[in-house]
């Protein structure tokens, strides 16, 4: 089997700067629709949790929307869910069983390309332990692609993407399964504005900028724009600049990206006091524990 992974090792540099974009959340307001409306109800679902669907509804949103979590790979989203619902008094006075996450955490530990094609080779090599978590993951990728359409980007986004252009190298940078950015972006007219949209099969985020960038560009004009810790992780495992787009004030985020931080960046301004106060601002958007813990 190829690696996909290989375009990005392949990527060569066109401009003299580049630029990471996560997608769910960051160009799309499609965080939402999806966990809430695709995840939940399959998580639910295929995991048995119905008798606690509310405490399971309010954990798994909590993992991937209102924590540091936020935007993480569905598979350790999935391990933190399981395990944080497992310990809410409530799930216990109520004798419920929720399903342990070793499988899972076993895949995670070793495969770095979490994705639907990873997973499915590995229940067909014979893991029966994973059946589950495939078909759960399998129904979440046919909601996703049953609900969400017609989100368009933020505003801003589109006008921002054609002025990173005329200087950067533009990649979208996401954990999300590629056929689904594939679409998003072609729905709206901006997938030809990038020159690779990078998902989940090519590996982690921190991975994907590894591949295509390091070392390529100077790390000074290497930057990632993400709306989660984890993209700011993947930045800062390669030496890059990172961009928030804050949770909830992601049309203002936008407009001072398109305003005065990408000048910043391509002026050579960007690192420093600049950044430090973007960071700040965006690790207080969104806590480490939650309210009931």
């Amino acid at each position: 089997m190829s690696d996909p992974a290989q375009a990005l090792r392949d990527f060569t540099p066109q401009k003299e700067f580049f630029i990471g974009i996560d997608s769910d959340g960051c160009v799309f307001d499609s965080m939402e629709i999806k966990h809430k409306e695709c995840f939940v109800p399959m998580f639910i679902k295929h995991f048995g949790l119905q008798a606690v669907s509310k405490y399971a509804r309010e954990t798994w949103e909590f993992v991937n929307l209102y924590s540091k979590t936020r935007g993480a790979n569905r598979f350790p989203a999935l391990s933190r869910s399981l395990n944080l619902l497992r310990e809410r008094p409530q799930v216990i006075a109520r004798k419920v069983t929720v399903p342990d996450s070793k499988a899972v955490d076993e895949w995670v530990a070793r495969e770095s390309k979490l994705g639907n094609a990873t997973l499915a080779a590995e229940v067909a090599g014979g893991n029966r332990s994973l059946e589950q978590v495939k078909r759960w993951s399998d129904a979440v990728n046919v909601q996703v692609a049953d609900i969400v359409e017609g989100v368009p980007p933020f505003p801003l986004f589109r006008e921002s993407l054609l002025k990173m252009n005329e200087r950067a190298d533009t990649l979208v940078v996401s954990q999300t399964p590629v056929d689904a950015l594939k679409r998003e972006w072609s729905e709206h007219g901006i997938e030809s504005l990038v020159r690779i949209i990078a998902g989940q099969e090519m590996g982690t985020k921190t991975e994907h900028i590894k591949f295509a960038a390091k070392g390529k560009y100077p790390d000074a004009k290497i930057l990632m724009i993400g709306d989660a810790p984890g993209d700011f992780k993947a930045s800062k495992g390669n030496g890059a600049l990172f961009y928030p787009i804050n949770p909830g004030r992601e049309e203002l985020s936008w407009k001072r990206f398109f305003e005065e931080a990408l000048e910043r960046f391509f002026a050579g301004t960007y690192a420093g006091d600049y950044e430090s106060e973007l960071v700040r601002e965006f690790d207080a958007c969104l806590p480490e524990k939650p309210a009931w813990a």
